[in-house]
């Protein structure tokens, strides 16, 4: 028996040896995870046999594997005590025991790419809803969201999770949106947890943690392993501004009870995701890197990345190199630290420091040489790399076996029972249309390029906003429906026969700003009409906000032709004493960043001129940009007998395709950005003066460009 089971091993080695790859072995046992709550929802195939045996080695050349650290406080069940793997013993090697356990059966060669990467980590987005607004990540009135049909439903999701799981998926994520506002998720996360006794070792979430407090216990249960909670900022006010809402205080509950149950021996692996813009929240680098010092957490800083909708800029990213040198200003001794192969991040750690600190550098040093991940879209998409464009649908492939329709609770008691009846003929199979599902999966697998676009093909690469993907497109509003015109393959029509095409297209449609319906109803031009009804011709000038009879009002476009509109503004703010102008460019300012802080609230200002001026309209802005300059100055005040030392120059560009200007919402930017400095400094000077308030460009409209110095 022992040289039946070296043969065995060897042919393995070789090659030589092929099983179906929809009935394979499970990679681990539930004895492997005896820490493990069991899930209270059954597994959607609980029952079917999805996975084949492959032939018992002799326990005589056997030794068993060793136990995993329990990442949960639940004792062992009975059924488990006891319990070992057995496996034929490897051959010496110079390669570690863990290496040769994991390449002793062949990897599922749909889940090989043609450079050898062996995609065992999946990544599904179950929901396009989020309940934050961050600046990098969606515009703030959202994204158009999918009809519900087009989702993938949990059984879905379900589906998808077993047949990745039998390739050889160990690690599933979780993402949004916000996976925590789908109503099911803690069923959701029982069902894909019960996935562990047939290979899968990992389920993962990566959220905002708004809400997250509120159900991480029934996870933890349901069997979640490791949270990355997405946080840009420590102080409440500058995550108000990052995010566009309030919730601070509900993310600092979710993090304080992720610390709590990892006491409590939870074993949740915890992260928090930074994303670091020049100007806006690099001034944080310093205070999360000092959140390590008594937190089990390991905080990752990520590179501005470039998607549709987020207004990128290569002036924004703060660079890895950067930020390494920021954080050994402050801890010289900062030391790396070795990681797996498959890491996104470089890890690294302040010598004594409790936590660890992480760089995702996806713009300056990619990693994709050992890129391991998939991703599926909510909409049921999958993706091969997170800045590809290129998509196929598994959804519509899932579907066929039900007529095309979504595959709910209902359907899929049916294809349960399907399948149990077809195990009287056979002992194999299991998820319905697998082997079409493998092909196709495999295909787009294959096709995966070796790396990533480079930073100036990124920046100009249409893509899915972040929101979309994991984390907007160009949406055409036409008809009264919204398509897609962002250069990817879109899910195929349900009612094709043949796989989902592979290489991206664009919509048909106009790319022109007469494609979209403008939101702004009024103008501050009109004809003006005396009390008969009859034109005025009169000559002379208006206010075209007031009516003959003296009543304030707004006036229609609607006969106006969209274009182009384009208005700058301007101020200054002077300081009297000569240390505040220092301590803003140190950012040594007890309140924080002040040009970082001043430029949001400028920018979220212009978005909010209809709601501060009465009569000024909404508009869709398409760019919104505020800059702040230092500039030194020793210039006599006439007004106050005291001399100007240092000044804040602030020039505010705001630009729309519409039927009327946005000169409003360029004067609203300067002056709230101006207001912001003054609030920000008044504590160190109570002389701020803020002049010059004016519109020194106007461009669009039938009155062409203006300008002034």
């Amino acid at each position: 028996m022992g040289a039946v089971a070296r043969c065995l091993s060897q042919r393995i080695r070789l090659g030589t040896l092929h099983t179906p790859t929809t009935n394979r072995r499970p990679r681990t046992t539930p004895s492997q995870f005896r820490g493990v709550a069991s899930a209270t929802l059954a597994h959607p195939f609980q029952g079917v046999q999805t996975f084949s045996a492959l032939p018992a080695p002799s326990p005589a050349v056997d030794e068993p594997l060793p136990q995993p650290p329990s990442p949960h406080r639940l004792p062992p069940s009975p059924a488990d005590r006891g319990s070992r793997v057995i496996r034929p013993t490897p051959p010496p090697s110079s390669s570690s025991r863990k290496d040769r356990i994991r390449e002793a059966r062949p990897f599922s060669d749909f889940l090989t790419d043609n450079f050898d990467r062996q995609h065992d980590y999946l990544r599904i987005s179950v929901t396009e809803r989020c309940n934050l607004r961050c600046l990098y990540c969606m515009p703030e009135e959202g994204v158009p969201l999918s009809p519900q049909k087009e989702l993938l439903t949990t059984p879905e999701i379900v589906m998808l999770s077993s047949l990745f799981v039998s390739q050889g998926v160990t690690k599933i994520r979780l993402t949004g949106g916000e996976p925590t506002v789908r109503r099911d998720i803690v069923p959701l996360m029982q069902q894909i947890g019960a996935l562990r006794a047939h290979g899968l070792r990992e389920l993962c979430l990566t959220t905002n943690g708004l809400s997250l407090h509120r159900k991480l216990d029934a996870m933890v249960e349901a069997g979640l392993t490791g949270v990355n909670l997405s946080l840009d900022t420590l102080d409440q006010w500058q995550y108000q501004l990052m995010t566009r809402r309030a919730g601070f205080s509900a993310v600092q509950k979710t993090i304080d009870r992720i610390f709590e149950l990892n006491r409590a021996g939870a074993g949740i692996k915890f992260k928090i995701n930074c994303v670091v813009m020049r100007g806006v929240n690099d001034r944080e680098i310093l205070p999360f890197v000092e959140m390590t010092r008594e937190k089990d957490v390991e905080v990752r800083f990520i590179e501005y990345m470039p998607f549709d909708g987020n207004k990128w800029s290569k002036g924004k990213m703060f660079s890895y190199q950067e930020m390494l040198d920021l954080i050994r200003s402050r801890y010289p001794d900062l030391q790396r630290e070795a990681g797996h192969k498959n890491d996104t991040s470089k890890t690294f750690q302040v010598p004594g420091f409790v936590g660890k600190l992480g760089f995702v550098t996806s713009m300056t040093h990619n990693f994709c040489g050992t890129c391991n991940r998939l991703r599926i879209t909510s909409d049921g998409n999958l993706k091969v790399c997170l800045f590809g464009n290129a998509e196929v649908s598994v959804r519509d492939i899932l579907r066929k076996v039900n007529g095309g329709e979504p595959i709910d609770e209902e359907a899929l008691e049916l294809l349960k029972q399907t399948a149990l009846d077809g195990l009287k003929q056979s002992s194999q199979l299991l998820v319905p249309n697998s082997e079409e599902l493998l092909n196709v999966i495999g295909i787009a697998v294959k096709r995966k390029k070796e790396k990533h676009a480079g930073l100036g093909e990124l920046e100009h690469m249409k893509n899915r906003p972040m929101i979309l993907i994991d984390p907007p497109a160009t949406f055409q509003r036409h008809h009264s429906r919204w398509h897609h015109h962002i250069g990817f393959a879109p899910s195929t029509s349900l009612t094709n026969k043949g796989p989902a095409p592979l290489s991206g297209f664009p919509v048909p449609g106009s790319g022109s700003t007469s494609g979209f319906q403008q939101l702004r109803l009024f103008t501050s031009i009109s004809r003006q009409f005396r009390q008969d009804g009859k034109d005025n011709d009169s000559k002379g000038p208006k206010l075209t906000h007031v009516t003959s009879s003296g009543e304030a009002h707004m006036v229609s476009i609607s006969d106006k032709t969209p274009t182009k509109r384009v208005a700058t503004a301007k101020c200054t703010v002077y300081f009297s004493d000569p240390a505040v102008l220092r301590l803003i460019k140190e950012n040594q300012m007890k309140k924080g960043d002040v040009l970082g802080v001043a430029r949001i609230a400028g920018i979220m200002a212009a978005k909010r001129t209809p709601d501060l001026i009465p009569l000024c309209h909404p508009i869709a802005l398409t760019h919104a940009e505020v800059e702040l300059a230092p500039v030194e100055a020793n210039i006599k005040d006439e007004t106050n007998g005291q001399n100007k030392r240092g000044a804040i120059e602030i020039v505010a560009t705001v630009s729309c395709d519409g039927k009327t200007g946005v000169e409003m919402e360029a004067l609203t930017a300067a002056s709230t950005a101006a207001l912001t400095v003054y609030d920000m400094c008044k504590a160190v000077d109570k002389a701020i003066v803020i002049e010059g308030l004016r519109v020194v460009l106007k461009e669009g409209g039938k009155s062409g460009k203006w300008e002034m110095p």
